[in-house]
């Protein structure tokens, strides 16, 4: 594997701190700012919004770049928000460096993307995936709980300062081992048309793909957004427990992609429709036990692990089926990843708002699961073969 791969997924490190370090600092975060707890979250769906709108964006934008030039604008974009939102007193001013943040992270991840399976042979694909992917992970087991730890002792602003200041390093080795060429395409190579692109984008073997993915990570982040009050106020754990709880649930991601990345290229859609059922199942039962501490601190590593090995299956799936689109495919998974991110906090924002209790965003998490087993499920009936026709085996979701 390029030491390029590892170096990219240093810098996924460092932005997936801020993308999930909110977890663990809203109630922080409210009574500073004198906002709710739901609009709290909502800095969380802000970031998610921006990753949404700014992958494609972005994508299309760098897609003429050289690699380097499109990395280091979109860190130092993204370092430069951290710092402003760090210092002001403003909520307004605070969730627009989160959209702002989310955007610049949209066009690196796009292009990280890209840019490590292009650097790969097919057979390592799906490992380089999950080496980028896994940068999430290692955030999730350190930078999430020691965000959380920072938080707890000197204030949420230190969390977003640690956050600029670990992304310096990641700008440093993307500056000396990233190769120059365009954003999307082997160096050298000329650019994929796009209307070509969407072309393949918009087939029918991709849309379910992405739609599922959509609804899978929706589950993930509505519980995840809520995981500390869900803990300190249902599950009567200490604030101490949080961080804690948070470096389990990255642990379990970080065995999770690694799984992912060994396995799901070998039998893609059992592994999905294995890891979809398994948490439908793991949700409902974190719902039913979040009262008792034992319970919920035994299931949170086990979610973590099957949400991130399904979710790292399913973007290799997307760049496996879209190989005509190399500069969209990578921004196409971003922008499923995050639409699910997105609409998860809202979801699990409007259940506590509605007064169903903090356990109402697992809830939340089990329906959007079932959702994407119902999607799965109604796809693969539609292409189901006729009598006559011969099955290809690994083209199904």
């Amino acid at each position: 594997m390029p030491f390029a791969v590892y170096v990219l997924g240093l810098a996924v490190f460092a932005q997936g701190t801020s993308e999930f370090m909110l977890s663990g600092l809203l109630s922080g975060i409210a009574a500073d700012l004198g906002v709710s707890l739901s609009a709290a979250g909502l800095l969380t769906s802000a970031f998610a919004v921006g990753m949404v709108v700014g992958a494609p964006v972005m994508a299309l934008a760098g897609r003429t770049w050289p690699r380097r030039r499109a990395l280091l604008l979109f860190l130092a974009v993204f370092v430069a928000v951290h710092a402003v939102g760090a210092l002001t007193s403003s909520y307004g001013v605070l969730l627009a460096t989160r959209f702002v943040g989310a955007l610049a992270n949209a066009g690196f991840w796009a292009v990280a993307l890209s840019t490590a399976v292009a650097m790969v042979p097919d057979r390592l694909k799906g490992r380089a995936t999950a080496v980028v992917v896994g940068g999430v992970t290692v955030a999730c087991v350190v930078g999430v709980p020691a965000g959380a730890v920072l938080g707890e002792r000197w204030g949420w602003r230190s969390a977003f300062w640690a956050v600029a200041i670990v992304s310096l390093p990641a700008f440093l080795a993307v500056l000396r081992s990233i190769p120059g060429g365009r954003g999307g395409t082997d160096v050298g190579a000329a650019p994929v048309p796009v209307r070509d692109e969407l072309r393949v984008l918009t087939g029918p073997r991709l849309r379910p793909v992405l739609l599922t993915m959509a609804l899978v990570q929706g589950a993930t982040f509505c519980t995840f957004s809520y995981l500390e009050p869900l803990l300190t106020r249902e599950s009567g754990l200490g604030a101490g427990w949080v961080p804690v709880a948070l470096a389990l649930f990255g642990a379990g991601a970080f065995a999770g992609v690694t799984v992912a990345g060994r396995y799901a290229d070998a039998h893609p859609v059992a592994f999905v429709a294995t890891g979809m059922a398994a948490l439908t199942v793991g949700w409902s039962a974190l719902a039913l036990t979040a009262g008792s501490p034992v319970p919920a601190l035994a299931l949170i590593p086990l979610l973590g692990l099957l949400a991130f090995g399904t979710g790292t299956a399913l973007i290799t799936r997307v760049l496996g089926l879209a190989p005509g689109a190399p500069t969209l495919a990578g921004a196409s998974s971003t922008t499923a990843f995050n639409l699910g991110a997105t609409l998860g906090p809202w979801a699990g924002g409007l259940a506590l708002g509605a007064g169903f209790g903090y356990r109402a965003p697992v809830g939340v998490s089990a329906l959007l699961m079932a959702a994407a087993l119902l999607v799965a499920a109604t796809t693969a009936k539609s292409r189901r073969p006729r009598a006559g026709e011969r099955r290809l085996s690994g083209t199904r979701l």
